[in-house]
């Protein structure tokens, strides 16, 4: 009985969050090692479809680095970095699109349909919806067909939410010209986020959080205004790989996105537990 009166308890507490966010739109950056764990991301889908099913409206942004390295190596292909980004040659771009715009594209789309939700794939192979350009560097160095996104339709993507499907795009936008391009997952969910005036931008990590200790989990900070991130920052307590994390999250609350998040993908329901809860798992960002 115990047990059962903490379930009800549960969706009591969850009950006010859920009117909160009904009818609003969240935005889900899904990509790394997520990918290749199948149960951690069965268990991310499934908070999508909940989601869904009690009236927000998610979005998937995916990306898929590792798949698309793994797929390189079965084409002899040797990966080749500049300063963070993939350099994107046209043999490259042909396997990126393949890997990212088609495999990946349709298994996800697939899976939340399998799990009993429903999905619409966005892509070149269906409905493109983000448009873009090559992305300038400040020397000029050329990094090949790799873009940045400068137009999003949103009128497709709200239109699948209104009727109650997931759109799931790919990090890949198309050229006024039909040239198509390889984009940062991170900035193409930031404009996804930004065009649908979303409420919330989610970025699905393998780290719990920004940490006063970045080697203790425990030392997680769960709310943080964008003055005390970027002080934090300075002071350098935010160090290494999270502090691109947390400059996304500042650029695209100077956006218009009310909150961004950071969670750890591969715990559990962590989505559920980020948004519907009052203490949450991840580190919510806001100004």
């Amino acid at each position: 009985m115990e047990e059962a009166i903490g379930k009800a308890n549960t969706l009591i507490e969850a009950m006010g969050w859920i009117r909160r966010f009904r009818g609003k739109t969240v935005v889900i950056k899904l990509g790394g090692s997520l990918l290749d764990d199948d149960q951690a991301l069965m268990h991310i889908l499934l908070d999508v479809i909940f989601m869904e099913s009690v009236g927000m409206k998610p979005v998937i942004v995916h990306g898929g680095g590792k798949a698309i390295n793994r797929a390189l190596a079965d084409s002899g292909i040797e990966p080749n970095f500049i300063r963070g980004r993939r350099y994107t040659d046209q043999p490259t771009l042909d396997i990126v699109a393949k890997v990212l715009a088609g495999d990946l594209n349709v298994a996800l789309t697939q899976e939340i349909e399998r799990l009993g939700g429903r999905a619409m794939n966005l892509s070149f192979d269906t409905t493109n919806v983000l448009f873009g350009e090559k992305l300038p560097t400040e020397d000029d160095e050329d990094l090949g067909f790799v873009g940045h996104v400068t137009r999003v339709d949103r009128s497709v993507i709200e239109g699948l939410s209104y009727t109650d499907q997931v759109p799931i795009i790919p990090s890949m936008c198309q050229g006024e010209d039909g040239q198509k391009y390889n984009v940062n997952a991170d900035t193409a969910a930031m404009a996804v986020a930004q065009a649908l005036g979303a409420e919330k931008l989610v970025f699905l990590s393998d780290v719990n959080g920004v940490r006063t200790d970045k080697d203790d989990a425990k030392t997680i900070i769960h709310s943080l205004s964008s003055d005390d991130a970027r002080k934090l920052i300075a002071d350098g307590v935010i160090v290494g790989g999270m502090i691109p994390k947390v400059e996304a999250c500042l650029e695209t609350l100077g956006r218009g996105v009310r909150k961004v998040h950071i969670v750890d993908g591969s715990l559990r329901h962590s989505l559920l537990l980020e948004i519907f809860t009052t203490s949450g798992v991840g580190t919510e960002i806001h100004q």
